[in-house]
């Protein structure tokens, strides 16, 4: 193969993402990859919340439309946006080594970064008002910050943060990764324990999506694949599957290689966060999948089941009012 189909969507994030990618194959000694941009239905509707409107799938369908109809030859995703079962034929080739993969407080241009997330919450005040659009952020934050006003803000990270610094929010919450590969992490205030906001499956993950019987692609990127973080990614997508959650979810998930096994903590909320599910578990290196579904089994016999229905109720009551 002289040269590869790279899809991508074409946000900041995504393009940095899909050079990333195509660097390190070359520098592997691969064949060089024009980059293809699809727009997807996530791009194109930026006036509802991800939750409203079929999740974070819709930042993904096209492209993996066109990976299926050979129109590309791989597609470059973060993790996260990724649905926990991937469509027939198509299967993860690599991932690229892991950034943070915290969820990181933003506060307007200016103000001091916090040591400790008491002295961040002190800074915010009772009652802020936090940009955020996700429902597992929401969920979990409520429970340090109950009285803060949570409101949906989309668009490239350019405009979330000139939304933020105009004041029209006291702080974002974002992912670290993203701030960091796009230069931003000097913005960060304080990056949030995961003991405190567990995040997304797959946070903080380039992922790279293959036709499943595309042997010649497979090979191109297998020298690119980084073995812990695909680990860690096996384990958080097999919890998320075992528990039929998706990506508009209260849910978190973080697996670590730590002295050669593999730890993983996996949480379910109700949506106002009064209500919490925990369990952490380690496994063999070797057996990621297997831990995912231990863990996932372990919430599921603590309630988790009766809140991720009471979840999938309530957004389906929403959907139903929709126009």
């Amino acid at each position: 193969m002289s040269e590869l189909r790279l899809g991508t969507r074409g946000s900041q994030l995504a393009m940095y993402q899909a050079r990333t990618v195509a660097a390190r194959i070359a520098e592997a000694g691969g064949p060089s990859a024009t980059i293809v941009v699809i727009r997807t239905t996530g791009d194109r509707v930026q006036d509802a919340p991800l939750s409203e409107i079929g999740g974070k799938r819709l930042f993904v369908k096209e492209i993996e439309e066109a990976l299926a109809a050979g129109a590309i030859d791989l597609a470059v995703h973060s993790s996260k946006d990724l649905p926990a079962e991937l469509p027939a034929g198509l299967t993860i080739g690599a991932v690229l080594p892991r950034e943070d993969p915290r969820d990181a407080f933003v506060l307007p241009a200016g103000a001091p970064r916090a040591a400790q997330l008491e002295d961040l919450l002190a800074v915010l005040g009772p009652a802020p008002a936090i940009g955020t659009g996700s429902v597992r952020r929401v969920a979990q934050l409520r429970r340090l910050m109950p009285d803060a006003r949570f409101s949906d803000i989309r668009g490239n990270l350019d405009t979330r943060l000139r939304k933020l610094d105009e004041g029209r929010y006291g702080a974002l919450v974002l992912a670290a990764a993203g701030l960091h590969r796009l230069g931003f992490g000097a913005r960060i205030s304080l990056a949030i324990p995961a003991s405190a906001c567990l995040p997304a499956p797959g946070q903080g993950i380039i992922a790279v999506e293959i036709r499943a019987d595309d042997e010649t692609t497979r090979a191109a990127v297998a020298p690119i694949d980084d073995p812990a973080a695909a680990r860690a990614l096996a384990a958080e997508r097999a919890l998320v599957t075992a528990l039929g959650g998706g990506c508009q979810m209260p849910l978190g998930a973080l697996a670590r290689v730590e002295q050669g096994t593999l730890e993983l903590r996996g949480a379910v909320l109700s949506l106002d966060g009064s209500r919490a599910v925990q369990h952490r578990a380690r496994g063999p290196l070797d057996d990621a999948a297997g831990l995912g579904r231990r863990v996932a089994d372990a919430l599921l016999a603590d309630g988790a089941g009766a809140l991720l229905d009471e979840v999938r109720r309530a957004q389906g009551a929403v959907e139903g009012l929709q126009p």
